[in-house]
């Protein structure tokens, strides 16, 4: 009997077309994830005015969505490590679609409280599937390419904000601010594809002893792997701990954890108090509500550019080094918006910020995917998206109370440039408790591969 190790037919694999479907897949679903969440702050001055709601009341219904995916990734996160990643996508790519465009009809009725509820569980949805994606992209991906994978991918999720703020610059004029919700149902269509063609991970297929699908996947990841009658297969870094939660703090992992979590905390606060309150504050600060909407197409343009960009050179100076860098120089230029009176400089500005703070967070995905075991990478992943909803949570709630306490502009953007100085320190400090730990995990994968 012949004993293979699938994690080193995946670490020995190079890019081809499988890889390229899963970032396709990846990358289209975190489109329609970065898109329900920005359109909401590009439909806030609109909201406002027609509803005739307060700023804190308009952050209240900003921050639904983000309890929903608080809620989804604790939930979703969990659950896939234990049913497969495959059907998570599926089901939450469902939910989310389906309430937005139920969210859309809400809005038509004129019910804050419809729409607020409907919002609430497209966060579910949108909040247990991205976890998922990128533990699934995780999972195929070599050491080597893993950074730039995830990065392209989640480039998707800016692309989503960019598609956001256009969208809303042509079509709100012409066909009201409701339509826009509408446009996040198309994935309903896309689901029986989906279903056929995207893989569960290897995890999944061990478990349950699948090893003719297991094997007809490898030859799809590594043309080079040859499968053999009677061959069994292991995988690196499997602990004999599943994926509970309390296995996030076990083998010195605890510190590393919080940590996270604290730098998922603010960074999450960071993105979506910015992508909820953008336009409005520029609006306040005497911009009309189409130069308003640039400023947000500006941020996830930047942000998308500095997605792609930031893999590529995480995979080249460390994932670790990178994200200290980065999150210093988005809390420099939030805080310089403030400031900044020349048009040229407050879009390049705005733009390098969403660059800092959304591309951080990608490169966040990343080094927590990394970080930990494959059997508790959806969890791990799962709990500190779902702990930095809080974050994201407060962020709406946040900018509504400062925008009602008609504080300075360079107080606002203060107030959102601390959170970028806290998850730097916060990422300095992790790996710090973890060192015993990782070198039990490798010496475990060195008689694993002496198994084989």
């Amino acid at each position: 009997m012949q004993v293979t190790n699938a994690g080193e037919i995946i670490e020995s694999s190079k890019f081809n077309k499988f890889h390229g479907m899963l970032l396709f897949w990846g990358a289209l679903i975190m489109v329609f994830d970065g898109y329900d969440l920005t359109i909401y702050g590009a439909v806030v001055p609109s909201i406002m005015k027609e509803w005739g709601i307060t700023p804190v009341e308009t952050g209240m219904i900003g921050s639904y969505a983000l309890m929903g995916m608080m809620l989804g990734a604790l939930i979703f996160g969990t659950i896939a490590d234990r049913i497969g990643r495959k059907k998570v996508i599926l089901i939450c790519t469902f939910i989310f679609s389906l309430f937005m465009l139920l969210a859309g009809f809400a809005a038509l009725a004129k019910s804050p409280e419809l729409f607020g509820l409907c919002r609430f569980i497209t966060g579910l949805g949108l909040g247990g599937v991205m976890p998922n994606v990128i533990g699934l992209i995780s999972d195929f991906s070599s050491k080597r390419t893993r950074s730039r994978m995830i990065a392209t991918i989640m480039a998707g999720f800016s692309i989503g904000g960019v598609l956001a703020a256009t969208l809303s610059i042509v079509i709100i004029p012409n066909f009201g601010w409701h339509s826009v919700f509408f446009f996040g149902a198309l994935p309903l269509l896309l689901l029986p594809l989906l279903a056929r063609t995207l893989p569960d991970s290897v995890g999944t297929y061990l478990v349950k002893k699948d090893y003719k699908q297991l094997k007809e996947l490898l030859v799809k990841v590594n043309p080079l792997y040859k499968p053999s009658e009677n061959e069994q297969f292991i995988l690196n870094g499997i602990e004999k701990s599943t994926s509970t939660v309390t296995s996030l703090f076990s083998n010195r992992r605890a510190f590393s954890t919080v940590m996270f979590w604290l730098a998922y905390f603010m960074s999450l606060l960071m993105i979506y108090g910015l992508n909820t309150w953008l336009p409005k504050l520029m609006n306040e600060a005497g911009f009309p509500l189409g130069s308003s909407l640039s400023f947000l197409l500006a941020l996830n343009v930047g942000a998308t550019v500095g997605a792609i960009l930031m893999g590529w050179v995480a995979d080249r100076f460390g994932v670790k080094r990178m994200l200290i860098m980065f999150y210093i120089v988005a809390a420099i230029t939030i805080l310089s918006l403030g400031f900044a009176t020349n048009m040229f400089l407050l879009y390049l500005l705005v733009a390098i910020a969403g660059a800092t703070t959304i591309g951080s967070q990608n490169l966040s995905n990343s080094y927590v995917s990394q970080f930990y075991p494959v059997s508790m990478r959806s969890t791990g992943l799962g709990w500190a998206l779902g702990i930095g909803r809080i974050g994201g949570i407060v962020g709406p709630m946040l900018g509504g109370y400062l925008l009602a306490s008609t504080l300075t502009l360079q107080t606002n953007f203060l107030v959102f440039a601390l959170p970028g100085v806290i998850a730097a320190l916060a990422i300095f400090f992790t790996d710090r408790k973890s060192k015993k730990a990782e070198a039990t995990v490798s010496d475990s994968e060195e008689q694993i591969t002496s198994i084989t």
